[in-house]
């Protein structure tokens, strides 16, 4: 009864799209159709995995639960990109790894610290814990950029550039993995455990392992048909695989997150705020871009390597920037809030109208 009453939410609605989507691929309907109902089929999907993960951290305690949570944190985003390096979709990868940092450094923090503080006023977090984060995040857009100043420095589509990604990727796991034992270990985040602990489990954990599987195995098959019509999508709105790839993947694959991340600062729990938005951040920039990179070695045509556009590098800079400041002190208000999404709209404009 607690499974249905949760698949009761409104955002479950929207499962329809999960079966109209490949209905009107096989039927041989519009591309730009298909590929809407892709995207909206996906986000009760990566909801499914956000609730089947949190159910399963209940039964596994508040270090195991969060070691789940900083792996499948974002597991929709993953499989959608590993569906378009088997595509060769490389573009597309690099542009939602870097549209899911900016979404959430900007876009989710911004989003949160406005409505938390038109609520509450100034709002106190952990300058600690959300020191580290930003000191993290530091480290991701520099191990992110220097493949691409070398690559300037030598001939285009050298081997070493191949290589140097690979070298790179590697470090940045074992910083991540580094970063998760430490913060389960030794600087356990106050706001972890108050989450996990803040309701019975639900789900049985046999429920919960199930939830997750069908929800893998439906956002797999929708991401076959979201990057096949992806091409045709791309000519008939007019847009560059850029904009796709920075602002609507990373918003379909993250969604329920994002939610989750505005919901706490309304309630108050700005510390916990910060950490979902600087920890997915941080999830994407050492763990899934390194592990596509990987991945990209076995399954893809050709090897993903860690060159970005400079547009991208410099937004990731300013990003990086901007929220470091603004979590430096420990405090925020609505116009902090109010000055990260300012700086989200205008890297959006300007990554609309770039061309791919």
């Amino acid at each position: 009864m607690n499974v249905l009453r949760d698949f009761a939410q409104p955002v479950y609605a929207l499962l329809i799209f999960t079966l109209l989507a490949p209905v009107l691929k096989l039927a041989g309907g519009n591309e730009v159709l298909i590929f809407a109902l892709s995207v909206l089929g996906i986000v009760p999907l990566a909801k499914m995995i956000g609730d089947a993960t949190e159910e399963l951290a209940v039964h596994t305690g508040p270090r195991v639960g969060g070691l789940l949570n900083a792996t499948l944190g974002n597991a929709a985003e993953l499989i959608i990109t590993i569906v378009a390096i088997r595509a060769g979709l490389l573009e597309l990868v690099k542009a939602s790894i870097t549209g899911s940092i900016l979404g959430n450094l900007l876009l989710i923090m911004g989003g949160a610290i406005l409505l938390g503080g038109l609520k509450h006023g100034v709002q106190r977090f952990d300058r600690t814990h959300a020191g580290l984060a930003a000191s993290q995040m530091t480290l991701a857009i520099i191990a992110l950029a220097i493949p691409s100043l070398f690559a300037q420095a030598i001939e285009p589509d050298h081997r070493a550039v191949q290589w140097l990604s690979v070298g790179v990727a590697i470090i940045m796991l074992v910083v991540y993995a580094l970063n998760v034992f430490y913060s389960l270990y030794h600087s356990p985040s106050r706001a972890e455990p108050s989450a996990a602990s803040a309701h019975a489990a639900r789900w049985s954990a046999r429920t919960a392992i199930l939830v997750l599987g069908v929800a893998t195995v439906l956002i797999a098959w929708l991401s076959e048909i979201l990057v096949g019509v992806v091409e045709h999508a791309v000519s008939a709105l007019g847009i560059s695989e850029f904009f796709i790839g920075i602002i609507i993947i990373p918003l379909v694959g993250n969604a329920a997150e994002h939610v989750v991340a505005i919901t706490v600062a309304r309630e108050n729990q700005m510390e916990l705020s910060m950490s979902i938005s600087l920890g997915s951040s941080t999830q994407i920039a050492l763990l899934v871009a390194p592990l596509l990179v990987l991945i990209s070695l076995v399954l893809g045509p050709e090897p993903l390597v860690l060159v970005f556009h400079p547009f991208e590098l410099a937004a990731l800079g300013a990003a990086t920037l901007i929220a470091s400041l603004i979590a430096s002190d420990g405090e925020s208000n609505w116009v902090e809030g109010v000055q990260l999404l300012g700086v989200f709209l205008i890297i959006a404009i300007a990554f609309f109208f770039l061309p791919a």
